[in-house]
């Protein structure tokens, strides 16, 4: 199997920004393609797609629409723009689906790949089903090994999604066979900054007690003094974790703090808890974000005899150069640490890993 071909173009006319790409890509193998545009070419997905189809002769595409879209060092935010790759795989390994918007679908959808069980997939969701974290689950439970990646829909205009054709509503994507080699990891941007605690006390999302003691006591506790006594700093810097049972790799879900009641000394987090629950806090800021990316960059270049033949990013909207820093300098750590490689991928909504929804996370798999 030979390496993927890649390439990103912005431009105002999209017919412009596809001609570019169209060239960058060239000519050589091919079956299945990934296309990633910004919201601001919504409404020209359709034809866009149609053009990758003719001028490719690629059959078989997904993708899905973001406020920003990324590839191989490059980052593009706010502006019309799109990523494109095109990956050659055996026949048989790979089938595309959608229409997966209701728990019945995600039973019923077909995902074998030819005569093989599906083994992992990639899927795109739309943020505004209301069902996405039980889809996610139930689409993670058909997989031999229980993985999906991707990412929520991130759009000012159409949640849109590719899955053959232009789609719109649930989960789509493409599910993988065993035939194809991958390696994935997901970097969180935070360090705690306390020990576990349990839940002691609670109602729906607001933590009244931990450990036995008033919430907000232990919170600042666990921050220290300079941003204790000035609460109002906190904002987009101390999350909640929820450390997840079973992970032996010590993972967590962030969620922001929604709330604080100094009179009651209780918390409200954006999720919701139940007494005996376990709850750490997190910090995340440009220092946390780097070495956190830089730890799970250094774990999945351990496991590589190779470089990769192609690969998908998906990182959260809230980080990118808010969190990194400007010119690129999140997917340029990438480029840094594994080599240029063939990557496509996009801001996300919320991002996906194994059978979970994350948010503040980037999810990075190989094609190996």
């Amino acid at each position: 199997m030979s390496q993927f071909r890649f390439a990103h173009a912005g431009a105002a006319d999209w017919r412009e920004a596809a001609q570019s790409c169209l060239s960058q890509l060239g000519t050589g193998a091919g079956n299945l393609g990934f296309l990633y545009v910004t919201d601001m070419l919504a409404d020209q997905l359709a034809p866009l797609l149609a053009t990758f189809k003719e001028e490719t002769g690629v059959e078989h595409w997904v993708g899905t629409v973001g406020i920003g879209v990324c590839a191989a060092g490059r980052e593009y935010l706010d502006e019309p723009a799109m990523a494109v790759m095109i990956g050659e795989f055996e026949p048989g390994a790979f089938r595309i689906f959608s229409g997966v918007a209701t728990e019945e679908q995600a039973d019923a959808v077909q995902l074998r790949c030819g005569r093989t069980p599906p083994h992992f997939a990639i899927v795109h969701a739309d943020p505004l089903n209301p069902h996405v974290r039980e889809l996610v689950h139930r689409l993670a439970d058909r997989m031999e090994s229980g993985f999906l990646v991707g990412g929520l829909t991130s759009s000012r205009r159409q949640n849109l999604q590719i899955a053959e054709e232009v789609t719109e509503g649930g989960l789509s994507g493409v599910a993988f066979s065993d035939a194809v080699a991958i390696a994935t990891r997901l970097t969180q941007g935070c360090s705690p900054i306390g020990p576990k605690h349990v839940v002691t006390a609670g109602q729906r999302n607001v933590i009244v007690s931990l450990d036995g003691k008033p919430a907000l006591e232990v919170f600042q506790e666990d921050i220290g003094k300079t941003l204790g006594r000035d609460l109002n700093r906190i904002g987009g810097i101390v999350f909640a974790g929820l450390p997840i049972a079973g992970s032996d790799t010590g993972d967590y879900l962030v969620r922001n703090l929604v709330g604080i009641d100094p009179g009651n000394k209780m918390l409200a987090i954006g999720e919701l808890v139940e007494a005996g629950a376990s709850v750490m806090f997190c910090r995340r800021d440009h220092g946390t974000a780097r070495d956190d990316m830089a730890r799970m960059l250094e774990s999945i270049k351990q496991g590589l005899f190779s470089r990769p033949r192609g690969g998908v990013y998906y990182s959260c909207l809230g980080r990118g150069a808010g969190l990194f820093g400007p010119d690129s300098a999140e997917l340029k750590m990438i480029r840094d640490a594994l080599g240029d490689f063939p990557l496509v991928g996009f801001f996300c909504n919320g991002e996906i890993s194994h059978n979970r929804l994350y948010g503040y996370t980037g999810v990075l798999t190989l094609f190996v």
